[in-house]
């Protein structure tokens, strides 16, 4: 179940642990073997006394799946149970194999480079070493950068700043040294770092255009003393309260809205690794005609070996092993098992994937062939677990973790679920539909004259969707789109 949960990415990492761990497990495809030799092997097992103890470290690289096989099974074993061959091998099944694989060695394999860059404290350090400061300044300076949210703002008051220097640096300072030394970091790039909110912020960023031009005066003046019928877009008040005309008032927030309200953001998304999505499936359409493939990344070639098949051989030939290569047994028992156990696990869960995928795409036919979302049936966890016959928490490990690879984009499996409703008509349709046509409307309204809740679920009603207003509300909120007064444009 875990390696269920596991993303193509994880899982790769997750292999590449057991396999340090176990030295008895190693990728590569399983190799022939000579029926004839394992046979002659059989005759020649060795026959272990009753009560051999393992050594302790036996269990220490038992790991959390595989831990249905007790230590003491190993060690109170019977002789007559114990067949080196069952180690080595099987009669059906002469090693597991994982899924078939389109990939080989020979295959060219690119990776992504990854890129280091400075943070934006990094980047305030080095604008701060190019400052005539002295050295308590320089101190002061440090512990405020340091001090900076990943916005760039200084969120805590100068006077708590003081307390902290005092008791964590013997530093004695005030707060009037402290708004000094901010000012000069207040000077540095990106425009608007170390702001302590955000009209200060905006403002910072303001008073470096160029303050001649009469759009940037306004500008100022409206942040300056209108910040709270800013933030609300009353532009009205605003165009009364400063008796701009409506031409004046749009220059003044065009100016506006170029700046950066999260100055040290930007920064810090260019430091950040950038996570790429991997696909676990992929669904082409050959002409009508939808084909689901699973990763090659989720199948690889997994083996036990060489090394301790051979080891096993040679130990299969001593006649009277004594204590020590009876451990020895023991242990590389222990190793070979759980190699065959994770081997398994991997192939188990390439089936649980393509068996759940393979429901969602045929439940969902309708929308994989056409792209249209509102061809998106109502689908919930319980409708594929009685498909594939699993457990709801199963499909759900699959549903959260998983991504397919579709002709119209890459998707997380989950939000192909969704609830159901009933149209005027009686059709049952999905949430997910109703939320499209939600959005597709907002987008075409007029931004002038945003549509507010109420109007919504009108046009919802008038389409054959009876929404109440308040589930308009919850879905609004779902596509993360504002309330209208806040959608509101010049």
């Amino acid at each position: 179940m875990k390696l269920l949960q596991l993303p193509t990415v994880a899982l790769e990492q997750r292999i590449k642990e057991e396999m340090e761990i176990n030295p008895a497990l190693e990728e590569g495809a399983p190799e022939d073997i000579d029926d004839e030799k394992l046979q002659d092997e059989e005759d020649e097992t060795p026959e272990l006394d009753d009560g051999v103890e393992a050594s302790e470290e036996d269990g220490e690289s038992k790991k959390d799946e595989f831990d249905n096989t007790n230590d003491e099974e190993i060690k109170d074993r019977n002789a007559d149970d114990f067949d080196v061959d069952d180690y080595i091998t099987d009669e059906d099944v002469p090693y597991y194999k994982s899924n078939a694989n389109n990939s080989s060695p020979d295959d060219e394999r690119t990776e992504m480079p990854l890129g280091a860059s400075l943070t934006f404290q990094e980047t305030l350090l080095v604008q701060l070493g190019m400052m005539n400061l002295d050295e308590k300044q320089k101190l002061i300076a440090n512990h405020l950068i340091g001090s900076l949210d990943e916005d760039g703002y200084l969120r805590r008051d100068l006077n708590s700043i003081v307390n902290d220097l005092a008791f964590t640096q013997n530093l004695q300072t005030t707060s009037d040294e402290l708004l000094q030394v901010l000012q000069v970091i207040q000077t540095f790039d990106p425009p608007g770092i170390g702001a302590r909110n955000l009209q200060e912020c905006l403002l910072l960023q303001l008073q470096r255009k160029n303050k001649d031009s009469k759009p940037i005066q306004r500008a100022i003046e409206i942040i300056k003393n209108y910040m709270d019928e800013f933030s609300k877009k009353h532009y009205e008040k605003i165009a009364r309260l400063m008796n701009l005309p409506d031409e004046y008032l749009k220059e003044a927030m065009q100016e506006i809205l170029k700046l950066n309200p999260r100055p040290g953001g930007d920064i810090s998304a260019d430091a950040k690794t950038v996570q790429h999505i991997v696909p676990d499936f992929i669904i082409t359409n050959n002409d009508g005609h939808l084909e689901l493939t699973l990763n090659s990344r989720n199948a690889p070639e997994l083996r036990i070996n060489r090394e301790y098949n051979e080891m096993m051989e040679g130990y299969a030939h001593s006649k009277k092993p004594d204590r020590s290569q009876k451990e020895a047994i023991l242990y590389l028992k222990q190793k070979i098992d759980s190699a065959k156990w994770f081997i398994d696990a991997i192939k188990q869960r390439q089936a649980t994937l393509l068996h759940t995928m393979q429901a969602i795409m045929n439940y969902q036919m309708d929308y994989f062939i056409e792209g249209d979302e509102k061809l998106l049936k109502p689908m919930i966890l319980k409708d594929i677990a009685d498909i594939v016959s699993l457990d709801i928490s199963t499909v759900s490990r699959v549903a959260n973790s998983k991504y397919v690879q579709t002709p119209f984009g890459t998707f997380l499996l989950k939000t192909f679920f969704s609830e159901g409703m009933a149209t005027d008509s009686g059709e049952e349709v999905s949430t997910r539909e109703v939320k499209k046509i939600l959005s597709d409307a907002i987008e075409g309204e007029d931004k002038r004259k945003p549509l507010p809740d109420d109007q919504l679920a009108q046009i919802l009603k008038e389409k054959g969707y009876n929404v109440a207003r308040r589930t308009i509300a919850k879905y609004r909120e779902q596509l993360n789109i504002p309330v209208a007064r806040l959608r509101k444009e010049l």
